[in-house]
Parts: C-alpha cells; sequence; structure tokens
C-alpha cells in the first residue's frame, strides 16, 4: 500500500456488503469483528452467523474485492466459529421486552442525562419502562430522577423505586455519600446481576441501561448476563468524541451487540437573548460517523443551560412538554423505539438460560 488505509475506511468499505439474505450490510449485523491495518495489508476477523452458511463464500470475495478497491493488495480473512442458534427469553428478566444499553466511549458527553431523558421520553409515549443505572463509579440516576424513595425489599427481591412512573436502580441508593468504589471484575459481575435477577422489574416495555463511560467489565458483564436488543451510542460532534466512540461500537460489535444507532448531544447552543445558534462544538459529526457506518441517526439534543439546571433540580426535561427540547428527546425515543423493534423482527433475543 502506497498510504495506509484506516480501519474506518476499511469499515466504510465494508458496509457496502450486504448479506442477500439479511438483506442488509454485513457491518449493521455485526459479521465483522475486528480490522487490522498493518504495513503489508488487512486482516479481517469476521464471525458469519448460521443464516448466511449458504451465502458465506459469496461473501468473503465480496468482503475481498471491497477492501481492495481501496488499493490494499494483501486481505487476509480470520473467520470464528458461528455462534449457537439464539432461544427466545431471559431467566433473570422474563417480563422484559426490550433492553437497551446506553454507551459512550469517553466521559463527559452527558450519557446519563440523555439516558434519563429518553427512558422519562418513552414512558410518556405509554410504554413500561425500567432504568438501571450500572455506574458504579459514578451513580447520577437518582439525582437526575430526583428519586426520593428507597428500595424495600419485597418477598426476597428489591422494590425498585417508581419516579415519574419509570422503576429506578442504581448503587447510589446503596453507597454512603462521597463514598468511594474501587471495585475489581468479579465484584462488578456480582452487583450487575444482583440489578437484574434479585430487582422486581416486573412487566417492561424497555429496561434503558446507563452504562460507565469506556469498554470495561461491566459492558462485558452485562453482554455476558443477559441477551441486549441493542446499544445506544452517546456522542458530541467533534472528532475526539467520535473517534472514542468508535472504540464503544467496536467493542458491542465483538459482543454480538446490535448497534440501534448513534446520538449527537450537544449539538448546537441558541443563544436565549438572541436567537443566534452557535455550533460549540462543531455539528453534524454524529449524522456523518452513523452514515459511513451504515448506522441509524437517531437525532440530536442541543447544549443549553436549561438541560442542565432541570437535571441538576431532578427534572426530566423530556417529560415538560412546554419546554423547548421536549420534542428532541420524543424524537429520539421514537427512533430508538423504530430500531429496538426492527432487531426484534429480525432475529429473536438471545438467551443465556
Amino acid at each position: 500500500m502506497s498510504e495506509r488505509v484506516t480501519p474506518q475506511e476499511v469499515m466504510k468499505a465494508l458496509s457496502a456488503v450486504e448479506d442477500p439474505v439479511a438483506r442488509r450490510d454485513i457491518v449493521a449485523l455485526g459479521y465483522v469483528k475486528n480490522v487490522e491495518v498493518g504495513t503489508n495489508g488487512v486482516v479481517l476477523t469476521l464471525q458469519f452467523p448460521a443464516s448466511a452458511s449458504s451465502v458465506q463464500g459469496e461473501l468473503v470475495v465480496a468482503i475481498k474485492r471491497a477492501v481492495q478497491q481501496l488499493g490494499v493488495e494483501e486481505v487476509q480473512i480470520h473467520q470464528l466459529a458461528s455462534p449457537p442458534a439464539p432461544t427466545r427469553g431471559s431467566a433473570l428478566i422474563p417480563g422484559v421486552k426490550h433492553t437497551i444499553a446506553v454507551a459512550s466511549g469517553k466521559g463527559g458527553v452527558g450519557k446519563s442525562t440523555v439516558a434519563a431523558n429518553l427512558a422519562s421520553a418513552l414512558q410518556q409515549q405509554g410504554v413500561a419502562v425500567g432504568l438501571m443505572d450500572t455506574d458504579v463509579y459514578g451513580p447520577s440516576i437518582p439525582v437526575l430522577l430526583g428519586s426520593k424513595e428507597q428500595p424495600r425489599v419485597v418477598e426476597g427481591k428489591l422494590a425498585a423505586p417508581v419516579e415519574y412512573g419509570i422503576k429506578v436502580m442504581s448503587m447510589a441508593y446503596f453507597l454512603p455519600k462521597d463514598e468511594a468504589v474501587i471495585w475489581r471484575g468479579p465484584m462488578l459481575h456480582k452487583t450487575i446481576q444482583q440489578f437484574l435477577g434479585d430487582v422486581r422489574w416486573g412487566e417492561l416495555d424497555y429496561l434503558v441501561i446507563d452504562l460507565p463511560p469506556g469498554t470495561g467489565d461491566i459492558q462485558l458483564s452485562l453482554s455476558q448476563t443477559i441477551p441486549l436488543t441493542g446499544a445506544v451510542i452517546v456522542s458530541t460532534p467533534q472528532d475526539l468524541a467520535l473517534a472514542v466512540a468508535w472504540k464503544a461500537i467496536a467493542m458491542f460489535n465483538k459482543m454480538n451487540v446490535p448497534i440501534l444507532g448513534i446520538i449527537e448531544n450537544m449539538s448546537y447552543y441558541v443563544c436565549p437573548h438572541c436567537g443566534e445558534r452557535a455550533e460549540i462544538f462543531g455539528h453534524g459529526g454524529a449524522r456523518e460517523a452513523a452514515k459511513k457506518l451504515g448506522l441509524a441517526f437517531l437525532g440530536e439534543i442541543p447544549l443549553d443551560p436549561v438541560i442542565r439546571a432541570e437535571s441538576d433540580a431532578g427534572r426530566p426535561v423530556a417529560l415538560d412538554s412546554s419546554s423547548p427540547h421536549y420534542a428532541a428527546y420524543q424524537n429520539v425515543a421514537r427512533a430508538v423505539r423504530e430500531q429496538a423493534e426492527r432487531v426484534g423482527r429480525e432475529a429473536p433475543p438471545i438467551s443465556f438460560e
């Protein structure tokens, strides 16, 4: 290669390769598990489901051709064994229809605020919603929802506090204020299992799961414990945030978790005095990234002191129809529901029973 291509360029090229059986591109379907670019060429790690066995040879040829068109001379393909056929249901949360992980590659992008408002917007749309805060290092969901109740033990299980019609669970309920959490993987994994299996979630249409930033033990534990309908990636528009968000997307691809789409938070700022719009962190970067990766763009949320102030006061703006940001969150919630239902139609949820 005269000029080395980037993994993003390879993924963009691969997003043009479609599985003729599933009728979707192989990136969106999660067939591409890893991309390595070296001085001698590109190494791809792929995993095809059993449903693609009849077209697997055809896909391999198309994949090599797509990468070679970038000027890559040598394309090596490593294939992982097909995952076992999925079965329906989850032993830990049998009454939950959709599990939505809200994730970000880095902190500081407003992910928890988005998660709280997404759950609130879903509840406003007439569906049963739960919100699980898995960020044990910095749990903030109870503050964002103005939580006043504490979990209670009912018949050997925790009854989740209900805020604005949303069932809520968070480590913040069990930790002394300002106490630091220094836990390793096994403790984190146990906490995730307890938040799922020991909480009376009941019948829910959506369980929104606020993940800690990054790609750590909690993300891995969650994906290994329950079947996730999909992940929503939150990013700000600037290049650095998008570059880190790419790592979160790659992580979920490796764990066979569908990406429902990308939300651009802090997308723009409108001056309340003069009405002038300023794009402080740039604008449209997440939309463009979603387009390149063949993912859905779920919407944009502005940067506004009102969102910050209402969040600090425990009043999600997604519940206030008089708020100028109400429609933005409602639109995002509708887009998430559309993608979750699409995933549900195309493949049954995986069970870890």
